[in-house]
Parts: structure tokens; sequence; C-alpha cells
């Protein structure tokens, strides 16, 4: 809009206090005439200007006026029209219930309001939801406002829930600040907070959390009790009444390793906000500490210390070892203090304490009668009750002291030969390199390792040789690896509740002394003994899922070829979604966004896995009631004003109003947006009232007019 405006502004010829000394001089000249003093008729004194004073006078100020140059100034002006700020919060929190429709409501009620005000320009600038870092309102705010001139910003309008968590201590804005809240004062709201959770637990052991159950916008002494549902792994959930806003303890044992998913649900309060933060989910990695391992070497071998080096390398270790230094039939009159430091302790270990051992490992141990039936039969009922076997066996393993001929080797995978010549042809002498069956690829105790052939494809592996394998019979299980001629080298196998692993050959210390380019033999019976032991990341038929960052991963192990089934994923509101997994060997993974906090499950038809999806916003979520408290010292601080929109489905919205620079903001049913006339001059035009040829002539008529006067 322009706008043209003229006034009188002065343009001196000489410098303002050389002009401003020559008004003095002038005073001083005229001192005199003015203030003549004469006497009457009567003798009375009295001043009496002399003749011409006044045409001096005008001679004088119509000389200063020429030097002060006025003129005749007319500005020609473009107001430009002042910007009011819309901001619009969009957060979780904003959203709840007939928050997000409100917002909305007036949203679109306020922008018609601002068009219809006069050289009035309404920005709308939305607060997205952010992540885990809570509402940050301020930042759009300010991220807006950095493209506002500050002489243009009428006002900043904000549609938000109150919950802001990024407002600093002194926040600076120099133009009125009203919020607008959705709903109306006095809401409550039910939460549970967890105080404490370990991330950790001991396979077999209890761990204890702490939560609280809390009412917010609810005076204590109503608070009562709630109840709270406790459910592990999907399992039927377990019930208990806690008071409300005071710490509760609960207790949880550790059954099995890998993560346990614990969801923590309290009963939804009568007129709560949402029961969106009535749940927590808790999840608790399940670890074994000091694994206990039993070791018994057989007569003894060049790679007899293999095992031992392995199994003290690992600090969660706590290994127990004997050596058969001389078999019981042979006896050469060596003293038996200079062959053991004690006696070999059978009853104590097969009998007493046997369960006590998380894994049994017997090299090259030939049953010479050191060990009685009743003992193997322990260790055999231990594997089936849930214990860890397994045995690196040579040529002991082919005759008649063969533990395969004793009753453990009910529990065994794989038997010698039987028959007239049996033994002898089963002993398989000759450079080979061991291979990963098409089996072996698909098995995390075999897949990708290092130097290994392509599994189930034609080649060789690029690790050292060995010399000596058996052929055996399997009889059950998985054969991971093979010899010469295909023989079985490596079996795996689950008995009952417990695991048994079988390598038909002796000769894997040559890895370890880097033979022929050695090979991966630690990382192998790295994985062959926490495989047996039951570690999760080495289960071969597991289904697991995680959540990380709002991403879903499910991963399926199996040995089994073909296509993996669908995998149903059922969100914590129950709604199930099927996915064809993506398989790649013995994985098949299947990813997707899971955005809703609470326990997922996948289920591909035989297992379940469960993941914790924390909320995605912890500090969005932790108090859902809309709330004045956080930006009313702002909006009073500038001459802002704090409303409520009402419950009801139409918004009860306050008029817009244009105010003066310095005025209050709002008023009984209104908010004030600041008028700031800001504008631009487009054009200037100067006119002098006194030019040089008026100025001359008009002193020099003033002064002869005097001159004449003073002369009478």
């Amino acid at each position: 809009m322009r706008q043209a405006l003229a006034g009188v502004d002065f343009a001196p010829v000489i410098p303002p206090w050389l002009l401003a000394g020559l008004a003095a001089l002038a005073l001083l000249a005229l001192a005199p005439a003015l203030l003549r003093v004469v006497r009457d008729a009567a003798g009375a004194r009295r001043l009496a200007p002399a003749r011409g004073a006044l045409f001096r006078l005008l001679a004088f100020a119509a000389l200063l006026l020429a030097l002060a140059n006025p003129r005749l100034v007319e500005e020609t002006r473009e107001t430009r029209p002042d910007i009011a700020l819309l901001v619009v919060d969009r957060s979780d929190s904003a959203a709840l219930g007939p928050r997000a429709a409100q917002v909305e409501a007036a949203r679109e009620a306020l922008e018609a309001r601002a068009r219809r005000l006069p050289e009035l320009e309404l920005r709308t600038v939305e607060a997205p939801e952010a992540g885990n870092q809570g509402t940050r309102l301020w930042t759009a705010m300010e991220r807006a406002l950095a493209d506002i001139p500050r002489a243009r910003l009428a006002g900043v309008i904000a549609l938000s829930d109150g919950q802001v968590h990024d407002l600093p201590a002194a926040p600076a804005l120099d133009a009125p600040f009203h919020l607008l809240l959705p709903g109306q004062p006095g809401e409550v709201d039910r939460r549970i907070r967890v105080v404490e959770a370990p991330g950790f637990g001991i396979v077999g052991r209890p761990v204890e959390l702490r939560v609280v159950v809390e009412d917010l916008g609810v005076a204590p002494s109503q608070g009562g009790a709630a109840r709270l549902s406790i459910r592990r792994d999907g399992a039927p959930p377990r019930v208990e009444s806690v008071p409300v806003g005071r710490e509760h303890r609960i207790t949880l044992n550790i059954e099995r390793g890998g993560p346990t998913v614990v969801e923590l649900t309290a009963e939804t309060r009568p007129g709560e906000v949402s029961d969106l933060n009535n749940r927590a989910v808790v999840a608790i990695n399940g670890v074994r500490d000091r694994l206990r391992v039993l070791l018994v070497s057989g007569e003894p071998h060049a790679g007899e210390r293999t095992w031992r080096r392995l199994l003290k390398a690992d600090p969660n270790v706590d290994l127990v070892h004997f050596t058969i230094l001389r078999p019981p039939e042979k006896d050469d009159l060596t003293p038996l203090h200079e062959l053991a430091l004690i006696a070999f302790p059978v009853r104590e270990l097969f009998q007493v304490k046997l369960r006590d051992f998380d894994l049994i490992v017997f090299d090259r141990f030939a049953n010479r009668g050191l060990l009685p039936p009743v003992y193997l039969r322990n260790i055999a009922d231990y594997v089936r009750g849930g214990g860890a076997l397994l045995l690196s066996v040579g040529p002991e393993f082919l005759g008649p002291t063969s533990l395969a001929a004793t009753p453990l080797g009910q529990v065994i995978p794989a038997r010698p030969p039987s028959g007239p010549g049996a033994a002898q042809a089963a002993l398989l002498e000759g450079a080979f390199r061991p291979r990963v069956t098409e089996t072996g690829g698909r098995h995390p105790v075999t897949e990708n390792l290092p130097g290994a052939n392509p599994a189930g494809a034609p080649g060789e592996a690029t690790w050292g040789r060995w010399y000596r394998a058996l052929r055996a019979e399997p009889r059950s299980g998985s054969v991971v690896m093979e010899g010469p001629g295909g023989a079985p080298l490596m079996l795996l196998d689950r008995v009952g509740e417990g695991r048994v692993a079988l390598m038909l050959s002796d000769h894997i210390w040559l890895w370890s002394r880097g033979h022929d380019g050695g090979g991966p033999q630690g990382e192998l019976l790295r994985r062959i003994a926490h495989w047996t032991m039951k570690e999760p990341e080495l289960e071969e038929e597991d289904l697991t899922a995680r959540i990380d960052h709002g991403q879903m991963t499910v991963l399926r192990r199996s040995l089994e070829a073909g296509p993996p089934p669908e995998i149903a994923i059922t969100a914590p509101d129950g709604s199930v979604t099927r996915h064809r997994p993506e398989a790649r060997g013995g994985r098949a993974t299947v990813e997707m966004a899971a955005t809703q906090p609470g326990v997922w499950s996948a289920a591909d038809g035989r297992r379940t896995a469960y993941a914790a999806a924390e909320a995605r916003n912890p500090m969005e979520v932790a108090d859902l009631r809309a709330t004045e408290a956080v930006l009313r010292p702002l909006a009073e601080a500038t001459g802002g004003a704090v409303r409520w929109m009402g419950a009801g489905a139409a918004p009860a919205l306050p008029e817009l109003r244009r105010v003066a620079a310095g005025r209050d903001g709002q008023g009984a049913g209104w908010i004030g947006l600041r008028r700031n006339a800001d504008h631009t001059v487009t054009g200037i035009t100067a006119l002098p009232l006194l030019p040089p040829w008026l100025a001359l002539p008009l002193v020099l008529g003033l002064v002869l007019l005097a001159w004449r006067r003073e002369g009478r």
C-alpha cells in the first residue's frame, strides 16, 4: 500500500553550531534597541524599543531563516504487511484422542480469520515428532522466526498441548506469544515408570525390577491401589495389586539365555487422557555365569592340549581337567604320586557333582574300566536332562574299549562299524582337507568358517590338511563336516533336552600348529563348545526378533532346505501381518517398521519370538496431560494469552485483533497481534520555502525599512 506524507524540513547551508552562534550575535546586536529605557512626561522610566527595532529583528530573522534553508518535503512510502506466526504441534502427545482433529480445526479457522485482517500475513509452521527428543516446539519456532524481520513480527500463536521440552531458561521474544490448548484444564493421567531394570541377568538366578504406578493430576491422598499385569515372553500374565505413587519391587527368574521380554501393564484409570503410558516393556538378556567345564583326556597324544588351551583362554570358563597318564591294565611300577597330584575323583565328578557342570568333554577317552557303567549311564541321563557332551575321538573309538559300546553309546550320534576287519577298514589314514557339508553351510557352528569350501558346491577348502579320520555310521543328528570319501567327520545332535557333538578325528591340533596353512581351529572349537551349551546365537533351529530404532528384524534359522514359511508378526494392538522372509543359506530375515510401543511377536508356525519396542519418544509420553505450566511464563512476559479450546468437537477460539505497539495483547474473548506500521520510503520530493532569489531581496528590503525608520 502506497502513502504520501508531507512536512517541513530544514537543511542548513552552514553547520548548525555556526547558525546558533549567528543567532546569539543577532540577539546581542538587537538587545540595546529592544531594551532601551526612556522617561515619560511624568519622569517615570519605561522600556521603549528604538525606532526601526522591529524591522531590524525581522531582517535578522529573515537572514537566519534563509541560512536554515527550510524545505517542504513530501515522502512516498510503501507500507509492508505485518507477519504473524502460527506454530502447530504435530508431536505424538498432541495427536492423542480428539486433540489432532481439534488442533487441525483450529489451524483452519485461524488461517481464515487472519486472511480477513488487513495488512497481515499469517505463516504456518509445524513442529514435527522429534523421535526421542521430546517436543521441539521452540526449535521449530526459532527456525521460522529467522526468516521474519523482527520489525514486521506481529505475534506468535501456538497450537499445542503445552508439553514442550526445548524451551530455554530465558526465552527471548519481542512480540506477543499466545498459547491455545486443546481440551480443558484438570486432566488426569496414569503412567507406569520403571525406576530400575537390569539389562542382564544370570541364568538360574532371580532379578529384581523396581517400578512405580503414578496418577498425575490427582492428589496423593486419592492414590489407592492399581492392578499391575506382568507378562513374560507372551506367557499368561501374572497380576499383582500395587500401591499408586509408591515403589513396587518385582522378582523374576531368568530361565534361559538370550533376551527375556517382560511387559508391565497398569489398569486404566477412569477418565485418564490415554493409556499409552500405562504400559512399559523391559528386555533382560540372560547370560550364563562362569561356565563349568569338565575335560577328561584319555591316553596322551599330540593334540591333547588343544582343548585345554581353548577352554582356558575363555575367562568365563571354569575348567576342571583330568588326564589319564596310565591305563589301569598297565603297570610299569611307577609310583602313583609321580603320576598324579590327586586320585581321580570318579564318584565325586560323575555322581555327586555331575550336574554342576555345563559341559563334559572326552578327548580320546577309552573305556578301560576307569568309569563303571553306572557312571557312564549317569552321563547319558545328564545329557538327556539338558547337559552337554563333546567327544573328540581317535582310533580308540573303533576298538572294544569304545565309548559307543557303553551305556553312553545311547546318546552318541554315530557308531563304529562292526564285523571282522571293520575297525581296520574304518581307520582312514591319508591326507585330506575337511569339507563343510551342505547342511553344515546352514548350521551356525560351521557356516562362514574362514577358508571353508563353498557350502553345497564343488570346490576345496583352503585350510590345512589332516591325516587321520574314522568312518562311522550316523544314527542321528546333523553331519556338518565330512572327511575323505564323504565320510562323516563332525556330527551335532540334540538328545532330549541336551546336546552332543562328535568329532571323528584327532588331528584338529594340526591347524593350531599352522601346518599346511593352518585353519580356524579356535573359532570352530569355540562354536562347538558354545553350541552344546545352548548359546542362543548358535541355535540352528531358532526364531529371534529384535527392534532397533523403530525397525524390527526377525531372523529364522533352520537346517531345512526349501523356501521358508511365512512369518506372522503381531503388533501390540493385536493386528497381524504376514511376510515372506528373504532366505539366504540357513537364514531367513524379515524387516519392517515397528512404530507401536509394547511387545511384538513373530511366529513361523512352530516357534514364536518376542521383541520389545519402547515408546519412540519417552519424554513425549512421560506426561500426556495438556498443560499451560511450561509456556505460560513466556505468554505473560510478552503480553500474550493462554486459552483452552474446550472439549467439544469445534474448538472455542478467541477473536484476532490488531493492537498498537505497547498496548495489551489480550482481552476478554480476543487476542491481539501487534501493528508495527513498518514501511519502505520509495520517493522524496523537496521544495525550498525561502530560495536565494527570494531571501536576498527580502533581507535587503527589511534592512532598508529599518534604516529609513530609524533615520526619521
